[in-house]
């Protein structure tokens, strides 16, 4: 089990580069308990499998509107093989 004071312990080790997204994931976490319903459960792979699609028909719904799509990866100049 991870404590408060182990991820506290573990923060110090990050290196300053990645202070910001640390920050903004936590953030993110900070109020969210909108996962709390979605945990890895013992089972078989059926009864795993079905409360994952569960799990994304309840959020991936959120998409509905405006779906992500891949945009045009447009056009490339042709470069020569390498050997």
């Amino acid at each position: 089990m991870i404590t408060r004071e182990r991820l506290k312990r573990e923060i110090d080790n990050v290196q300053d580069e990645y202070l910001i997204a640390l920050y903004k994931i936590i953030k993110a976490f900070e109020h969210s308990n909108e996962f709390d319903d979605f945990e890895p459960r013992e089972g078989n792979h059926e009864t795993r499998q079905e409360e994952w699609h569960k799990f994304l028909d309840k959020y991936a719904g959120c998409l509905a509107d405006s779906p992500i799509e891949r945009g045009d990866q447009g056009n490339f100049e042709q470069k020569e093989e390498l050997i």
